[in-house]
């Protein structure tokens, strides 16, 4: 009897857990995508960051330093690695 409800138990845990996991990568996408239009509404508007950490990013970036910009974007923002990759990315359009 405990072993079933042991189990019932560690289902429904693995199945919550798969659930965050799911709605964590969504949001992590969706925050993707309204940064990449943010970045794509800046740069049509001529309107440049006023950071100066990642204004040397975009430099690095144009000087095509991918990882340095990419440690450089990980210091200023904290960011984990795949996020400052696709941030990189899009600043290479």
């Amino acid at each position: 009897m405990y072993t079933l409800i042991g189990f019932l138990v560690v289902l429904v845990g693995l199945t919550t857990m798969a659930t965050i996991e799911s709605r964590a990568r969504r949001l992590d996408r969706r925050m993707a995508r309204l940064e990449h239009k943010l970045d794509l509404l800046l740069r049509h508007g001529g309107i440049e960051d006023d950071d100066p950490a990642l204004a040397e990013v975009a430099a690095l970036v144009r000087a095509g330093q991918d990882i340095p910009a990419i440690k450089k974007y990980r210091e200023a923002t904290g960011a984990g690695l795949l996020e400052a990759k696709e941030a990189v990315d899009r600043l290479k359009g």
